[in-house]
């Protein structure tokens, strides 16, 4: 345990809480070594039976990785990016492939690797305060934490969609795009995890939580995103952004215009990498594969200048002004592109050629 985390046992259950309220619990990595160690320790303890993962305070599980760390890794280039890319990886590959019960509390805000931590469990909760969104292409990066790999199994263009546009959807909306799995009111998941920690598990645990689970689901209504189905599609089926654009500047509306206008803010490098991994993403084998291509992405990524300045114009400086190192999308070469995904040779993260459960 140490300020930022909190690990402990309750009852039947291995608990995790992000504990930097006032960061909106955004990881760091000394976090993810902590989740790391206690989930890797947790998988052989047969006194826990189910994990629960929660964020301090009332604003959100996790707002996504340390932001500001990364953007001064990349100051003094001393690799702690690198670092945290490669372990929070395997981090989220881990919970992918935990043979446990492991129930995710997404309330309030989640983004980022926010969504890494929480949208690969088994047991995936939402509350009518959640706000789930992965918007990286606004500071030069793209969907990473296994994000790739959780948006292109989305229904139909909706996972284009969001990794592109980094719009924030709440609780009926995850649940339809396949990031979570069921919504209970807030102010019930006290009474929900005190059932989860006292609950006298059988052979199966994994029935035995839904089964509890479901005993707290409030009634979903329609998602909007459901509503919105086949005008997305129609203008996200494209492989080029290019193409994208020209569809929605076609519909001759006010959401076609929003669109645009949303696409054009966009690091113009990172939407075409983000929309070239959702791509790819849809034809490998598996969360471990989609990964260590991230990893490749990742890494390139951050060593174009475009990190740094959508950092510095989002969070730095707080100007909402990057200057980007292509003006726009139709300037940025394919094949620049397309390097990113190259080999790292011995510096690949390899977590599909690994035994991760």
């Amino acid at each position: 345990m140490t300020d930022e985390l909190i690990v402990r046992q309750e009852g039947a259950a291995g608990r995790i809480t992000l504990n930097r309220p006032k960061a909106l619990n955004a990881l760091t990595l000394d976090m993810v070594h902590g989740m790391l160690a206690a989930l890797e320790r947790w998988q052989t303890d047969e006194t826990v039976r189910v994990v629960i993962v929660d964020g301090a305070g009332e604003r959100g599980l996790c707002a996504g990785g340390d932001i500001r760390a990364l953007y001064k890794s990349a100051q003094e280039k001393d690799g702690l990016a690198q670092k945290f890319w490669a372990d929070e990886y395997r981090l989220n590959a881990l919970i992918a492939n935990y043979p446990k019960p492991y129930i995710a509390v997404m309330d309030g805000i989640v983004m980022g690797g926010g969504v890494g931590v929480s949208a690969h469990g088994s047991n995936r909760i939402v509350t009518e305060r959640s706000m789930i969104a992965m918007p990286e292409t606004a500071i030069g990066l793209f969907p990473d934490v296994g994000g790739s790999w959780l948006l292109a199994n989305a229904p139909g263009e909706i996972g284009s969609y969001l990794g592109l546009t980094g719009h924030r959807i709440g609780a009926v909306d995850a649940i339809y795009a396949g990031l979570a799995d069921v919504e209970v009111s807030s102010d019930r998941l006290p009474r929900l995890i005190e059932t989860l920690i006292a609950a006298d598990y059988g052979m199966d645990s994994r029935n035995d939580v839904d089964t509890l689970i479901r005993g707290f689901v409030s009634s979903n209504s329609q998602p909007p995103l459901a509503a919105s189905r086949g005008l997305i599609d129609d203008v996200f089926s494209f492989d080029r952004i290019e193409d994208i654009l020209a569809a929605a500047e076609r519909l001759g509306t006010d959401w076609g215009d929003e669109l645009v206008k949303t696409l054009r803010g966009r690091a113009p490098h990172s939407l075409k990498a983000t929309l070239a991994a959702l791509r790819k993403a849809r034809n490998l084998g598996g969360i471990e594969d989609v990964l260590d291509m991230e990893y490749r992405l990742a890494l390139r990524m951050f060593a174009l200048p475009d990190f740094s300045e959508g950092v510095r114009a989002a969070v730095i400086d707080k100007t909402g002004d990057p200057k980007w190192s292509v003006a726009a999308v139709e300037d940025v070469q394919d094949e620049a592109v397309e390097v990113c995904f190259d080999s790292l040779g011995d510096k690949e993260l390899g977590l599909s050629t690994r035994l991760v459960r």
